[in-house]
Parts: structure tokens; sequence; C-alpha cells
């Protein structure tokens, strides 16, 4: 591929009042207003007690910040490519960037979880209006993860030097929904300072979670999983509330590994392990990776009885490649393992539990999905700002979600990187004839 004509021949003019370079956030926004976010804004969001006209006006500037998010924008200055080319002509009430500052500056804690209770119904309208779940009412997963989010900015409010030495940081914590066939959505997040701990508000999240699921249509088993720094009594219970399952990576503290030392040999089982190999003499499947299950395990023995509980402890062990085996005549002695135990009550047999549990994973997508997107940045000195920049995040995310669902079975799954690149970042020509208005796309 090489340029058609010479360098003297090309010139640009930046003077057409009637391009757009995001005409499929025409459809996208039809979507969000269908899905009633800006009504329930106005229900839910009252900035009482903000002077300057801050809090005016909320359902405009929320709508416009969640544009702005699904067109890219990682920053507050950035929202000003709302108002580029012919925008204004298909949208109304798109407010300034500065406005939106000050919009975003004017929250406090209580404005930001009314915020939460606008993602959190919609959330369950975009479920209605879109294929977002698909088999969410026989089974679901809601996973629990922390992240670090890095910052420089030292009058930064909550930004702290915290598990990473020298890198200041905020602390998000994040709960997904997923179904074994369809990519996570937000079910809701919250920002804590850089040094909390990973498991800080982890059983209040979990139950908000776990009834936003239920409203998105969660309505069969429901699965909670997280890491070890979740495995706690507060999240059981919270489970146990909801009417939910559980299954949690334990680590490996002394109750736990006097448990995986009472298993007998002959109670592991071979699991289909992406290092597994077909053995060149008998084609049977050759694999480093096992499963054994206690029926029966007691967590938490040292607490009071009301707080104790038996469910099931299943541990994978994959021999420690880092500890090789003595080649020579001698051999091995013994194998090295290392062991994965987690605790669970789901009621699916061992192998299927173990998978299932290892797909917990896919939370990492939504977060990586995150940094390079609107959480790149967490822009204001304010932290109810930038809490509330992270949860109107989580709305544009979902809303992305949904119009690829709505598109088709490879949008459905795809980042929102591509779901920019393939639904949004279409130019387009304006053009008005008899009180309408045409939107003129490229040819192919």
């Amino acid at each position: 591929m090489q340029s058609s004509h010479a360098v003297s021949a090309v010139s640009a003019a930046f003077d057409d009042a009637n391009l757009v370079a995001y005409a499929g956030l025409v459809p996208m926004m039809r979507l969000a207003e269908r899905c009633g976010l800006a009504q329930l804004t106005v229900e839910k969001v009252r900035l009482s007690g903000v002077g300057n006209g801050a809090g005016a006006a909320a359902d405009a500037k929320v709508t416009s910040i969640v544009a702005g998010m699904a067109l890219g924008a990682d920053s507050i200055d950035d929202l000003d490519v709302l108002r580029h080319g012919a925008m204004p002509t298909l949208f109304g009430g798109i407010r300034a960037p500065s406005t939106l500052g000050t919009f975003l500056r004017a929250f406090t804690h209580g404005h930001a979880l009314q915020l939460h209770a606008v993602h959190r119904r919609f959330l369950g309208e975009l479920a209605v209006h879109a294929p977002l779940l698909p088999g969410a009412g026989q089974m679901a997963f809601i996973d629990v993860d922390s992240t670090h989010k890095r910052v420089y900015g030292r009058t930064k409010q909550g930004a702290e030097y915290g598990r990473f030495k020298g890198i200041r940081t905020l602390h998000p914590l994040l709960a997904t929904i997923c179904t074994p066939h369809s990519r996570p959505v937000i079910a809701t997040v919250r920002l804590r300072r850089g040094k909390a701990a990973d498991s800080r508000g982890a059983p209040k999240l979990v139950s908000e979670a776990l009834a936003t699921a239920r409203e998105a249509g969660c309505t069969g088993t429901r699965i909670l999983r997280a890491d070890s720094q979740f495995y706690s009594a507060g999240v059981i219970a919270a489970c146990r509330r909801a009417g939910a399952h559980f299954s949690l990576t334990t680590g490996l503290n002394p109750s736990i590994k006097r448990a995986i030392h009472s298993i007998p040999d002959t109670a592991w089982q071979q699991i289909t392990y992406p290092t597994a190999v077909p053995d060149p003499e008998t084609g049977e499947l050759v694999s480093d990776a096992e499963v054994a299950e206690i029926p029966a395990y007691t967590a938490f023995a040292s607490r009071k009885k009301t707080e104790r509980v038996t469910a099931r402890l299943i541990v994978r062990r994959v021999r420690d490649l880092a500890k090789p085996a003595v080649v020579g005549e001698q051999g091995e002695l013994f194998p090295v393992w290392r062991h994965h135990p987690f605790f669970t009550d789901n009621p699916a047999e061992t192998l299927q539990a173990e998978r299932e549990h290892r797909h917990h994973a896919v939370v990492e997508q939504v977060i990586a999905d995150s940094k390079a997107s609107a959480l790149a940045h967490l822009p204001s000195r304010k932290f109810n700002a930038n809490a509330a920049w992270l949860t109107l995040w989580a709305m544009a995310y979902n809303l992305l979600r949904a119009a690829g669902a709505l598109t088709s079975a490879f949008h459905s799954k795809a980042t929102t990187a591509t779901l920019r690149a393939h639904l949004i970042q279409v130019p387009a020509r304006i053009a008005h004839s008899a009180r309408r208005i045409t939107l003129h796309l490229p040819h192919n």
C-alpha cells in the first residue's frame, strides 16, 4: 500500500461542519435512552448543597460523560470529543469538559452511592433490552477482585504507597457477572485508598453484587468466585444470606496444609491441563496436574461456632517445575508438588467445580480492558470525583457490552477497544432534507 498522489497534490482543510467521526454513537445512545439512563439519573442523583450550579442537569452531565467514555475518553479534557464537527447536530445537552469537571468535583461519598444505584438499575435494564447474559437463568458467576491504579499526583486524595514499594496507587475493588456463554459485565465497583487491605469492604460489596446479579436476570445458580484475599467468614456469610454458592481460593495456612497431607495418594485424579501431552506408547493423556477433594472440611475452626463453615475443599496440585527431577541412574526420589486449594459449596462434581473455579481469571480481562480505556487515568485530585468516574466507566463498559451483544456473536465477546473500532468510530456526513437527517457512511 502506498499513497496515490504526490505530497504537493494533497491538502487538508478542517472546514466541513457536517462531518462526524463517531456516527456509531447514535444507536448506542439510543440504547442508553431506551434503558432509561437519563431518567434514572434524575430520580437517583441529587447534588444538593453545592454551589455554582454543579448539581444542575445531572442527567445531561452523566450521559455526556458516559458517551465520552464510550468514545475512548480517559480524562476530563478528552470529553471535548463530544463537541467536534456536527456532533451538536446529532445530540443535544452536550456539556463542556470544564462543566463536567465541576460536576464530578461536587460529588461526596453519598452522591457516589446515588450513582451506584443508577448503575445497578441501568445494568438491569440493559439485560432486559440486550442478550447481555445468555443462560443467566441457569448459571451465573460473580467474580470479585481488586486492582491497583498507579497515580502520580502527590495531592491526589487517597493516593498512598501500598503493596508496591515507591508507587502511589488508588485501590479499586470490582465485581463482575458472567455466564458460561458470555463475557463479563460489571456488577459494582468501589474506590478505596491505596493501602487499603484487599478485603476491605468485601462482604458489603459481595452482597451488593449478588443483589445486582439477581436484578440483571441471574435467577438460577449463582456462584461467587474470588482469590484468597477474600477468603473470610464475612464473605461466605454474605453469600449464604443471598442464597448463592461460593468458590474461594484459600491459600496455604497450617490447617489447609494438614488437610492436604491427609489426602491419600489414590484420591488424586488427573485433569486435562494446558501442558498435557499424549503418552507416545499408550496414547493416554499425561498431565502433571491432579485434583482431589475433601468433602467435609471445616473452615474458621478457631472462630465461634456460628461463623464456622463446613464445605468442600478441592485441591489442584501441579509438579513444581522450579524443582525438576534429578536426571541420572537414581532418578527422582519423590515428586515435588505445588498445591492450589479452594473452598466451595458448588454442587457440581469435582472436576467441573475445579474447572469453573479456574475460570475466575476472566475478571482480569475486565481489569486489563479498564486500564486501556477510561481508567487509564483517575483524572481528578478529589477522591469522590474519581469514585464517580469509576462508576461512570462501569456504566459505559456495560453499555458497550450490550451494544456488542446486539450486533453479533463475535462482538458479544470482543474487547471494548474492538467494539469502539467496529461500531462507534465510523465517520459520516450529515445531510438535511425535509426536516430529516440522513447520515451518509463510507461505502463498504
